[in-house]
């Protein structure tokens, strides 16, 4: 191991004897007892030293090495200390990769506060490498979301979505002005190749795929570009998904009010079936007027303001990132709403339906974390 503070927190002293790690209270961590000597030892800790030559060049500041390893140690239980050659087929395959692994480096950066084992972001940001990951819709939002993806890292992100791209769905950083007249999904693989650090990945180095076939979706990103199907999703495209054990996340814009959410773990946390029958249930005339809105053809443009849908995007994709790395995010059975002018995101627990078919009112809180652990295991294996 050659042990480097993670640059990413930034550090000062809080007095004689106390060292802060981070700026913002979700990730600082203050370190006590320190002082001059072993503030100065801090600075060896550039990921250029292995522990050896550590204890070497600290006696020169009167440190024993029992001092160094006992330091070390805490840094380490403390999430403070990277290790830059962490191991792994991914790590080294992005290592071999030094321009995409050069454009990663505020990913890398941020993923290593956020994980704290040395090493932990490095074999995150590897993992990406191997997903895959559907997006259906190519507007505003679903573009972006894609394009956000694929420029995170994500090995393979499929964009799903019918018609030529109109004037209104172009966006900053969706589909470009040169992309109206085209196919919407043609434009939207060219975006997503685009915003890639790179090529995409071999077969043989995306996991959980067989001998010349795709991996298995890690990830379904559902945001048509008619806002309705996020506000009030049809439970029948998710049917074949909840079957087969498939995440999918919401997201969208209807009218002025963006959604995110609710992330769907099937079979333990509800899905639009159960948010359907809830609807049904605090009101009975929502099955009458859901018809209405869904019948007929629609020849106005969608309410979808730019500022808006970009900040739904964003949200999402970190989401879907957050998932991806292994982590619950604050989507999980949860709709965000914000709605203009003032834009107040507030969230909306969805229950899981007894009458729904999906099975997840069955299940308790610990068993829906233990059905998430074993759906990342499926997507690592």
């Amino acid at each position: 191991m050659y042990p480097m503070l993670k640059p990413a927190l930034r550090r000062a002293w809080r007095g004689r004897g106390t060292v802060q790690f981070g700026v913002t209270p979700a990730h600082a961590v203050k370190l006590s007892p320190m002082d001059i000597a072993t503030g100065c030892f801090l600075e060896l800790l550039d990921g250029t030293r292995g522990l050896p030559l550590l204890r070497e060049e600290a006696r020169a500041l009167d440190l024993s090495d029992l001092q160094v390893d006992t330091l070390v140690s805490r840094l380490t239980d403390a999430g403070l200390i990277d290790d830059v050659r962490a191991v792994g087929s991914e790590a080294d395959a992005l290592r071999n990769r030094p321009g995409a692994l050069e454009r990663h480096r505020p990913d890398l950066a941020s993923l290593s506060v956020v994980h704290p084992e040395p090493g932990g972001g490095m074999r995150r940001l590897a993992a990406r490498r191997a997903m895959r990951v559907q997006v259906r819709g190519a507007g505003r939002v679903g573009a972006a979301v894609a394009a956000v993806l694929s420029g995170s890292g994500v090995g393979r992100v499929e964009v799903l979505d019918g018609g030529c791209t109109e004037p209104w769905d172009v966006s900053p950083g969706g589909l470009p002005p040169a992309a109206v007249g085209e196919r919407r999904d043609t434009a939207a693989r060219q975006l997503v190749r685009r915003s890639a650090a790179g090529s995409a990945p071999r077969a043989s180095e995306t996991a959980g795929s067989s001998a010349g076939g795709e991996p298995g979706l890690s990830l379904i990103v559902v945001a048509p570009r008619d806002g309705l199907g996020v506000y009030a999703p049809d439970p029948r495209p998710a049917e074949p998904w909840i079957a087969s054990g498939t995440p999918h996340l919401y997201a969208g814009v209807m009218e002025a009010t963006g959604v995110v959410g609710p992330l769907v773990l099937p079979g333990g946390t509800a899905c639009a079936g159960c948010l359907a029958l809830e609807r049904a249930d605090r009101d009975e005339q929502w099955p009458r007027m859901l018809s209405q809105w869904q019948s007929g053809r629609r020849t106005a443009v969608q309410a979808c303001d730019l500022g808006l849908a970009t900040a739904v995007a964003g949200l999402a994709a970190a989401h879907a990132l957050s998932f991806l790395d292994g982590e619950l995010p604050a989507s999980t059975g949860t709709r965000w709403e914000a709605a203009l002018p003032l834009l107040d995101w507030r969230s909306e627990r969805i229950g899981a339906h007894l009458g729904c078919s999906c099975g997840a009112a069955g299940h308790t809180e610990g068993e829906r974390v233990s059905g998430v652990e074993a759906a990342h295991d499926t997507m690592a294996g």
